[in-house]
């Protein structure tokens, strides 16, 4: 489950603003600054939905931060049990239908989000005021500008900074995911047994650093501009067994990752699907290493995902220069 307002996030400063953010507002920087330092700084607890290629499930939330601790237990109040328990962001169990797609790396890349890079690729603004849940709420929007990134609107509370609700929209203006609390409590923060993780909670040992090792053998011809590779790793299939290879990029805000691995000798089809805001595009690719299975899997719009796919090159192949 991703939920924007849910991960971490940190801010630069905010002293100047460059000239590709002429249309961006300094407002709606210093609201995503409150943002980042409510989520660090700020207990709360409550009860959201989250809406997905319409369909809807509710979710309780118990977030404390003691110490410069944060730990946070996520648990799915409808359909199948789900729970998920985190502590500094690290993932310490998860239950249900989580778990296989759940994993700890030893370096797991943390979310930064630099208002003066997003303001390149999005234009910040503040669209006025709202209510939810009960509390009033400010209107701060990111919109894309280009065609290779979804826009975003988030309501956040006048009183904290918090999340209270975030839209992610397509170039259409149409829905894609939605978050929104419908009960948030920041009186009382959270007590260990609300903290603690359910019998079904199974708890998730993180990789070891031989297991993972940095990826070397790839490279795109092209991306989308302001993404950068941000984390790779090497990792063996427990089914397949052979090795596949994994590359995440990211634009400050939105993230996708690509996935190589090599064919065995039967037929593996093209896949191209898309759930909500996150697509997945799976191209074969004949390379000097043999052919391979080359997936994009991320919040970014599915022609961008396949353009991504069919760029992938062997990194030997490189022309030095």
């Amino acid at each position: 489950m991703r939920a924007l307002p849910l991960i971490p996030l940190l801010l630069g400063g905010w002293l100047t603003l460059s000239a590709l953010a002429a249309n961006s507002s300094p407002e709606a920087g210093d609201w995503l600054k409150r943002l980042a330092q409510a989520e660090q700084q700020q207990s709360y607890q409550g009860t959201f939905v989250y809406e997905r290629n319409g369909s809807f499930s509710t979710h309780d939330i118990w977030h404390r931060v003691q110490d410069g601790k944060v730990s946070e237990r996520l648990l799915q109040l409808d359909g199948s049990a789900q729970e998920v328990v985190r502590v500094d962001g690290h993932t310490q169990c998860v239950s249900g239908s989580l778990v296989a797609g759940v994993a700890n790396t030893p370096e797991a890349a943390a979310r930064v989000l630099d208002p003066l890079k997003l303001m390149s690729w999005y234009d910040l603004g503040v669209a006025g005021k709202s209510r939810v849940a009960d509390r009033e709420a400010v209107i701060v929007t990111l919109t894309p500008r280009d065609q290779h990134r979804y826009a975003f609107e988030l309501h956040l509370d006048r009183q904290t900074g918090l999340p209270l609700k975030s839209l992610m929209l397509d170039d259409g203006g149409r829905l894609l995911e939605r978050f929104q609390f419908t009960r948030l409590d920041t009186r009382d923060a959270p007590t260990d047994d609300e903290l603690k993780a359910s019998g079904i909670c199974k708890p998730l040992a993180q990789l070891s650093a031989q297991a993972a090792q940095p990826v070397t053998g790839w490279r795109s011809d092209w991306l989308p501009p302001g993404f950068e590779l941000i984390n790779s790793s090497v990792r063996k299939d427990p089914q397949s067994k052979n090795a596949v290879s994994s590359l995440m990029y990211d634009d400050g805000l939105a993230r996708f990752s690509v996935f190589v691995e090599a064919l065995d000798k039967g037929t593996a089809a093209d896949i191209r699907t898309q759930l909500g805001p996150t697509v997945a595009v799976s191209r074969r690719l004949t390379t000097p290493k043999g052919e391979m299975m080359v997936t994009v899997v991320g919040e970014i719009p599915i022609g961008t995902a396949e353009r991504i796919a069919l760029s992938m090159r062997v990194q030997d192949a490189q022309v030095k220069k």
